[in-house]
């Protein structure tokens, strides 16, 4: 496909961006090292959870049908069942046994009856007994056997995100790993003349910010990052270095790609034969973004302003990296919100701006950072969510519905 120069929208640039990512190859992986990916294969149950009926609350392990007569109904007290323990006494007619949560029912009993409906009878009348001051229906309080997970079904489907709850699900099977795309090796190169380690003396030049900062959000997103340094603006420096970075999934590049006299980072990756998809997105921050392919790796050349980085990071790259990791809900998620105070803009370009939000009056109220500018990283500390300002909208007063989306940078 050749590179035009139009402006792409925001949405046809990750949908071009994502056609060029598929899930990695299959590993194994440990429970601890899998979350945030997706499942590569079915996983089937190797046990029934839970392996028996077992109570909800503490209370009373009953038989539902002896409690259809004039409240209360006495029943005699057969054993005290606790958690871990396995139930010795059938429950027959007119008995009930003491049982605490997660203890197994025993044989006989078909409900359960909380603590609180019951009174206890005085040891002075008799053999130990309970008055029940409720009756109950059949599977009253009672977790049912398989509730969870029946042995030889399907626990989780090949695609299933791993969250939570579902790696706990499969620590209930014993199991200890699972297979899963493996995780994306993203290399990340900055260039300029003007930037330089934070080890080195300055003379006149910056500290670089950008590969430091997008690889704590690779990382963040679920992928490895790997700093190949700076590239001096050179056409055969930069050419240098990116074929240094052939064996990763993603290469990604902070600045030469806008129109500038130095910017050789377009040229660069031409001369190593990475077919370019698209250049340039109708965007503010981050409108220089090149993206392109040779073999399985993805190159995406990011704009070289601070902010803009990470901005485009969370538009594009993130998806990308979900993508790689086998995920298939890759779009930025987004939430509806209100808009404080006023924004005004030509048309033309869509505008991501930062806010801070609060919870007020039942909505979510944001308001615009004091800076917007997409030098300074300042610009985008305390951020919570972009403000999505439509490309061709050009006012949002006061008030506003808006669409946010919430930024991964933020703790």
């Amino acid at each position: 496909m050749s590179m035009g120069t139009e402006l792409l929208a925001v949405e046809d640039a990750r949908a071009r961006t994502l056609a060029l990512a598929s899930p990695l190859p299959m590993e194994w992986a440990r429970l601890d090292e899998a979350l945030g990916r997706a499942l590569a294969a079915d996983l089937q149950a190797q046990r029934t959870l839970p392996p028996w009926d077992n109570s909800a609350m503490d209370g009373y392990a009953v038989r539902a049908a002896d409690l259809t007569g004039p409240l209360p109904i006495r029943l005699t007290v057969g054993e005290i069942i606790h958690a871990g323990q396995t139930p010795r006494v059938e429950l027959r007619p007119g008995t009930c046994a003491r049982i605490m949560t997660g203890a197994p029912l025993p044989v006989g009993a078909d409900a359960v009856v909380m603590q609180e409906r019951t009174r206890q009878v005085p040891e002075t009348e008799g053999p130990a007994a309970v008055e029940i001051l409720e009756a109950v229906s059949s599977r009253n309080f009672v977790r049912p056997r398989g509730e969870d997970a029946r042995q030889g079904e399907l626990l989780l489907g090949k695609g299933t995100p791993l969250g939570i709850p579902e790696l706990g699900l499969i620590t209930g099977q014993g199991l200890f790993s699972v297979p899963v795309p493996r995780r994306p090796r993203v290399a990340i190169l900055s260039t300029g003349d003007e930037l330089c380690r934070g080890d080195e003396p300055s003379e006149g030049r910056i500290i670089d910010t950008n590969a430091p900062t997008l690889a704590l959000a690779v990382a963040r997103a679920g992928g490895v990052p790997t700093l190949l340094g700076i590239a001096r603006d050179t056409l055969e420096e930069v050419s240098a270095r990116l074929a240094d970075a052939r064996d990763f999934d993603l290469v990604l590049t902070s600045a030469g790609v806008s129109v500038g006299d130095k910017d050789f980072v377009k040229a660069a990756l031409t001369q190593q034969g990475v077919a370019m998809d698209f250049w340039r997105v109708a965007i503010k921050p981050g409108k220089p973004l090149a993206v392109g392919r040779r073999g399985h790796t993805l190159y995406m050349g990011l704009p070289g302003n601070p902010t803009s980085s990470l901005v485009t990071f969370e538009l594009f790259v993130r998806p990308v990296i979900r993508r790689l990791l086998g995920l298939t809900d890759v779009e930025p998620p987004r939430v509806a919100g209100r808009l404080e105070g006023e924004l005004r803009k030509p048309t033309g370009l869509a505008h991501y701006v930062r806010t801070q939000a609060t919870w007020r009056e039942g909505e979510l109220w944001v308001r615009p950072l004091a800076s917007q500018t997409s030098g300074a990283l300042r610009s985008a500390s305390s951020a919570s969510h972009l403000l999505h300002f439509p490309r061709q909208a050009t006012s949002l007063a006061h008030g506003a519905h808006v669409e946010l989306l919430p930024v991964s940078w933020t703790v």
